[in-house]
């Protein structure tokens, strides 16, 4: 019996291709829905199985309650019995006792075999859709099984796969049986288990066979920078070395072609460009055209109509360049990003006759007449169909680079100055704008709504426009000429609340920290007015040296702080001088010193300078003092004996409340 157990379990494993946790989980499962199902047991009671997979005994324990009697055996229990499972059990506890059943019987059987099947299926299902959708994106080899309404099912050894019609090659016929190798292009979960979809037709396919065939490729010495494919027919791959010393376009294509060879018999006889990878679009796009021999290439990035090359290409070699039904001037666009407008030289220099009277021309070409005559006995030499020589095409080819190739020139030079005027205009849209939105912006209900049809999301993106051209807004349908001032007006009042200084808040939670710092020594050697900044009394009493023989600064008065005052009676008289310096001092460093102490290095002897913010009265009695010259300025002067810098003042009596103002002064 236990042989058998375990074969059955082994074969399940290996045919399922399952874990061993999985198949037990199921078995476990099936045998409590059995063991509930054969005794009736309700859902509400906590069951468990346990199974040995190495001796395949199963054990059932069931939840019971302890009673003093038992009126029924499935859900209640003994208190001796229950101290078997847990001695510490007590009557009204619930232990998990033994509960197997001698038989489960034919039913129960049947249940758990049920419940098995379905268990290992699903599990099955689970790893499946696992497996495959980490394999989004490889290649995998097929089998064709069948069609059914143009969908072609594959399979893949333990599912299918489907190859739809679109992800199809034109040109290539399946058969039953026949062996593929197709891509992984999605991989969904549904109730029937993964379902797997495939391509023949996708420009990774060729990716991935260029990675196994190619061991550059694979490594990394080589990198693929674009591809462009038209599935069946022709296929351009871009590449470029990524050590030097190695040929990427010799690695792809192999010792006499054996490695392009074998995925062009992949692909069933497609057509394979490689070409060599170049930063400069000009001699890209040249490559990208190739067999055909490319004379000229002029580059026009216009930012609102993309990017547009002009190719002038010599007459022999214009069919070459279009390709059959334009596939190889179409390839070359996907290969490349830029949109190709392919002109024979000769058709190049009838358009620049017809240009030289545009300005941005070169004015040397226009000047030469000789030049011009030379180029129209060519292009009536090519209408005639008499032969025209290298000499010929020469003097096309320098009419056309001075006058066409010129434009073109002046105008993506146009066309750098109009993108960074309109970077300008980015940069002065306050960077919160792009992150609030457009309802932020409080518009009127009309002008909300065409703005949101018409994709304005952010207020950024209607501050941009609006200071980039408001005419536009203007062109926009149902846009009334009063919704451009609601715009302007709400613009002007959201960025009047945004651009909200917060330097006066920073300074003031750093003048608080710089006071504190000082109040907490008794006796500092140095003032510490942050990290940046460590001031020894010595260099301040120097800095404060060199202040007084400067320009006097502006005279102030101001009353002392009362946490500083001290009861003058309980002084001792010797003491009452210097305890007056010590109060004085900290009245200076609270006031004058109040908010920050920047340090600032000088260019030339890299000493600090102290910039003191400091606080003044406004008021008419402050401004009479001022003008009357009673108010004289604070001395500080540096005591020696007592190792810190004093303030000499007269004490004033006045407790009137002030209104105070910060000034900032430069010494």
């Amino acid at each position: 019996m236990k042989n058998q157990f375990l074969l059955a379990f082994n074969e399940i494993c290996k045919e399922k291709n399952l874990p061993a946790e999985i198949v037990i989980e199921a078995l476990q499962t099936a045998l409590v829905s059995a063991f509930r199902r054969d005794n009736g047991v309700s859902n509400s009671q906590e069951v468990e199985a346990e199974l040995d997979p190495r001796t395949g005994d199963v054990r059932i324990l069931a939840q019971k309650e302890v009673t003093e009697d038992i009126f029924d055996d499935r859900t209640e229990i003994v208190l001796e019995e229950a101290r078997q499972y847990n001695p510490e059990a007590e009557l009204g506890d619930l232990v998990m006792a033994d509960a197997t059943p001698a038989n489960f019987g034919r039913i129960a059987a049947q249940t758990a075999k049920q419940v098995i099947l379905q268990r290992v299926r699903e599990a099955e299902r689970d790893h499946l859709f696992d497996e495959f959708s980490g394999r989004e994106g490889e290649i995998v080899n097929g089998t064709v099984q069948s069609t059914s309404g143009g969908n072609i099912t594959i399979g893949l050894g333990r599912t299918e796969a489907v190859l739809p019609r679109g992800q199809q090659v034109p040109r290539e016929r399946y058969k039953a049986h026949d062996k593929i190798r197709v891509y992984i292009l999605e991989v969904r979960r549904t109730s029937r288990g993964p379902q797997i979809f495939v391509s023949r037709s996708h420009r990774n396919l060729l990716r991935r066979l260029l990675e196994l065939e190619v061991p550059e490729i694979y490594n990394g010495q080589v990198d693929i920078k674009s591809i462009a494919r038209e599935a069946g027919a022709r296929s351009k791959v871009a590449v470029q070395a990524m050590q030097p010393g190695v040929d990427p376009v010799g690695a792809c294509v192999g010792m006499r072609g054996v490695r392009i060879q074998s995925i062009v018999r992949e692909l069933n006889d497609e057509k394979i460009d490689v070409i060599e990878w170049d930063d400069d679009p000009t001699n890209f796009i040249a490559k990208a055209l190739s067999p055909a021999r490319v004379s000229q290439v002029f580059l026009d990035d216009d930012p609102i109509n993309g990017r547009t090359a002009t190719v002038i290409v010599p007459d022999d070699q214009l069919s070459l360049a279009i390709g059959r039904e334009g596939q190889n001037a179409r390839l070359a666009a996907k290969l490349t990003g830029w949109r190709i407008d392919i002109k024979s030289l000769t058709e190049a220099g009838r358009d620049s006759l017809g240009m030289l009277d545009n300005p941005m021309a070169d004015p040397a070409i226009l000047r030469d007449k000789t030049l011009q005559a030379l180029v129209q006995d060519v292009i009536a030499k090519k209408e005639a169909g008499r032969p025209i020589t290298a000499e010929d095409y020469g003097y096309i080819n320098r009419l056309v680079v001075g006058v066409e190739g010129k434009i073109i020139s002046s105008r993506a030079s146009n066309h750098d100055a109009f993108r960074r005027e309109r970077e300008a205009v980015r940069k002065r849209v306050p960077s919160p704008f792009w992150e609030m939105e457009l309802e932020e912006l409080d518009l009127l209900m009309s002008v909300h709504t065409v703005l949101a049809e018409n994709g304005f999301e952010t207020v950024g993106d209607v501050t941009y426009q609006f200071e980039l051209d408001p005419e536009v807004f203007l062109k926009l349908p149902n846009f009334a000429e009063e919704g451009l001032q609601n715009i302007s007006d709400r613009i002007d009042a959201l960025t009047a609340v945004t651009d909200v200084p917060e330097e006066e808040e920073d300074e003031e939670e750093e003048a608080t920290s710089v006071l504190d710092s000082i109040m907490d020594e008794e006796e500092p050697d140095t003032l510490d007015f942050g990290d940046d900044f460590d001031l020894d009394m010595g260099e301040l009493a120097g800095v404060v040296a060199a202040s007084q023989t400067a320009e006097p600064l502006e005279q102030l008065e101001y009353e002392p702080d009362p946490l500083f005052e001290i009861d003058e009676s309980l002084l001792v008289p010797d003491k009452k001088a210097e305890a007056e310096e010590d109060v004085s001092v900290l009245d200076d460093l609270s006031q004058s010193l109040v908010d920050i102490v920047e340090e600032t290095r000088s260019t030339d002897d890299d000493k600090p300078t102290v910039r003191v913010r400091r606080i003044r009265r406004e008021n008419e009695k402050d401004e009479e003092e001022a003008d009357d010259g009673t108010n004289k300025a604070r001395s500080l002067v540096f005591d020696e004996r007592a190792g810190r810098v004093i303030s000499k003042r007269k004490r004033k009596r006045s407790r009137q409340k002030q209104e105070w103002s910060d000034e900032e002064d430069d010494f």
